[in-house]
């Protein structure tokens, strides 16, 4: 098994479900559920399940929401390397969605994050992590130094870095870095955020379409990546090669958030061993699939053999 050093997102995110259609300014019945998220904590949670040493490396603050994160990393089996704020709060994201899931409004505290220099990050011990690891994988929460000085780093020290994008408005941080990125993981929309151009109504990129994703990001110096579409098929390219999948539907979707988290998660499971592009496509969405249709970010009683089992339903990927 690998040594995965995991840098970015961890923190509280608190959902109210409603029970009816959300009606403005008005008092609406429904119900709060409070899960540990968040997009490096997510992926960090399903690779040490799937039995990887991981390390994990976040802002937190002193409060009782950092504690909670800390027992959530203990339970995954991580090694939880905080870079703890005392004075300051956690970093939160507050949700409000309609019966249906769809969300009605959200609220992203992340100031904590926004303000970690590149030096804080960058220290001696972090250095050394990166060192001994076998992948680093991090996500867009952080500043775009940070970022850019791990960048630098990890390929000084020839580790692979794997990124997750985030959000449409996070992903650019990662755009002077994409040259030396092993991965990065978005949505259509995070990657038409990428390319500078305009998305429909769905979120799907107006131009240049789903098809030359690969080439258009390629040609921003991204040699390989994920780009998903929510039910509809996933791209994936590595070097030359290049897949679509649509995934297969599900019976019942019970929560998609950590959907894609659990998507990058799967790929690089399936790339750790060696296997090819293809391999890694159905691993990642078989992962996606399984949180999708269970409760909350992550899914708590993860396995190999369970994993195994739902790539084996995975259909063959298309080349694109």
């Amino acid at each position: 098994m690998a040594r995965i050093l995991a840098i970015g997102g961890a923190h509280i995110d608190l959902t109210g479900r409603l029970d009816a259609p959300h009606r403005a300014g008005a008092s609406n019945p429904g119900r709060w559920v409070s899960e540990p998220g968040g997009g490096a904590f997510n992926a960090a949670r399903n690779l040490a399940r799937l039995g990887h040493h991981v390390t994990l490396v976040s802002p937190r603050g002193g409060d009782a929401a950092a504690e909670q994160v800390a027992d959530a990393a203990e339970a995954a089996g991580i090694e939880d390397c905080p870079l703890t704020f005392l004075d300051r709060a956690t970093p939160s994201y507050t949700a409000i969605l309609e019966p249906d899931g769809n969300l009605v409004t959200a609220l992203a505290d992340m100031k904590l994050y926004d303000i970690i220099p590149a030096r804080r990050l960058m220290s001696a011990r972090m250095r050394a992590r990166i060192a001994v690891s076998n992948l680093v994988l991090a996500d867009a929460n952080l500043p775009q130094d940070a970022l850019a000085a791990l960048t630098r780093e990890a390929h000084a020290r020839g580790v692979p870095l794997a990124a997750i994008a985030v959000s449409p408005a996070k992903v650019v941080r990662w755009k002077p870095s994409l040259p030396g990125l092993l991965l990065l993981a978005m949505n259509t929309a995070e990657a038409a955020a990428l390319l500078d151009i305009e998305t429909g109504e769905t979120g799907e990129p107006g131009r240049p379409g789903p098809s030359p994703l690969p080439l258009s990001l390629k040609a921003q110096g991204l040699a390989s990546g994920l780009v998903s579409a929510g039910a509809g098929p996933v791209l994936a390219w590595s070097g030359d090669a290049s897949v679509s999948l649509v995934p297969p539907p599900l019976g019942e979707i019970e929560d998609v958030t950590g959907a894609g988290d659990a998507l990058v998660s799967g790929y690089l499971d399936a790339w750790l061993e060696g296997r090819p592009v293809e391999a890694c496509l159905r691993s990642g969405i078989a992962l996606a699939r399984l949180t999708a249709a269970t409760a909350g970010p992550v899914l708590q009683d993860l396995t190999r053999e369970r994993l195994a089992q739902a790539v084996a339903a995975m259909p063959k990927p298309a080349s694109c």
